[in-house]
């Protein structure tokens, strides 16, 4: 990091909104976040107390769960406070660099997985009988640990570039978190390049990984339409159905905000709503709601609760 960084604390302004909105808004996140919380939490209980749950498909739904329970505490806390006061968005150097490295750890991480999770449908839905040996449980852990060690050093590439300019100058940050483009809006020198180095490292992740899940799920058409039973197909669509509204949720603001050649900072802020706040709520709901085995699971449980309060 540059020794020209004076800068000891940037100053998140927060979403534009205007005064008398500022209580409903904190309110209306902060559910939204509590939701989020015991959502994600409890799909990681279910999973882990039933037994019928342990496969590779929920597997990788567990890491989903613990990414969006720490993706969403990542950035909306911060929010919360910039929007109860003026100096709650005030955030230390390091501390906003630790916030940058953490989101895009854990966006890129996700970004990974879902890729990984469009995989296992394929070999579920195209080699049924072969599905156990190919998925075994060695192969889901080192899926895993991939999508998990990439995203650590696509991270490490966007924070080392963003945070080893000069910052010697302005130090609002017109965003509710510390994220690269908004950040060398703010640099005391030239960012063309290391703007260009950004795009390039997100794009070729974003668009790598969406082009992964299309020919994962092109092929995973074909597979189901040769399926002899009709409820065979509904079943296999079903299934597949959760994971690509997720996917869309997740890819499109993401193309919107980094893969545009002009960034405004309004607009970038509203989208980011979108993935970092709604996105990790909505995973739990569709997973659950749109999933009979889960919710099978969540009747056993409160089954059980209810039993033992009898006795």
């Amino acid at each position: 990091m540059s020794n020209a960084s004076l800068v000891t604390t940037f100053f998140l302004t927060g979403l534009l909104h205007t005064p008398s909105l500022g209580t409903t808004l904190f309110g209306l996140f902060l559910l939204i976040y509590v939701l989020t919380v015991l959502g994600n939490l409890l799909i990681l209980l279910v999973i882990r107390v039933d037994s019928r749950l342990h496969t590779p498909m929920y597997y990788f739904l567990t890491n989903l769960s613990f990414i969006d329970l720490w993706f969403s505490t990542v950035t909306v806390p911060k929010m919360l406070m910039a929007l109860m006061s003026p100096s709650g968005g005030a955030i230390s150097f390091h501390s906003c660099m630790a916030q940058l490295y953490s989101f895009h750890f854990l966006g890129s991480t996700e970004c990974f997985l879902y890729t990984v999770m469009s995989y296992d449908r394929y070999l579920a839905i195209s080699y049924p009988l072969r599905y156990s040996s190919m998925m075994s449980g060695r192969t889901c852990a080192f899926l895993a640990a991939g999508t998990w060690l990439s995203g650590s050093l696509h991270s490490a590439v966007q924070t080392t570039l963003t945070f080893r300019l000069p910052y010697c100058g302005p130090n609002q940050i017109h965003h509710y978190f510390c994220d690269a483009p908004p950040i060398l809006k703010l640099a005391c020198a030239d960012t063309s390049a290391i703007e260009m180095v950004i795009f390039v490292n997100i794009g070729v992740v974003a668009s790598g990984c969406f082009f992964l899940i299309v020919l994962s799920y092109v092929s995973i058409v074909f597979s189901i339409l040769r399926i002899r039973t009709s409820e065979g197909r509904h079943r296999a669509f079903q299934t597949c159905a959760s994971h690509c509204i997720v996917v869309l949720c997740f890819f499109v603001p993401c193309v919107f905000i980094y893969l545009r050649p002009d960034s405004k900072d309004i607009m970038d802020g509203v989208v980011a709503v979108f993935y970092t706040v709604l996105t990790p709520l909505l995973n739990p709901a569709v997973y659950t709601l749109r999933n009979k085995e889960v919710k099978k699971a969540l009747f056993k449980i409160k089954d059980k609760i209810t039993h033992s309060q009898r006795n």
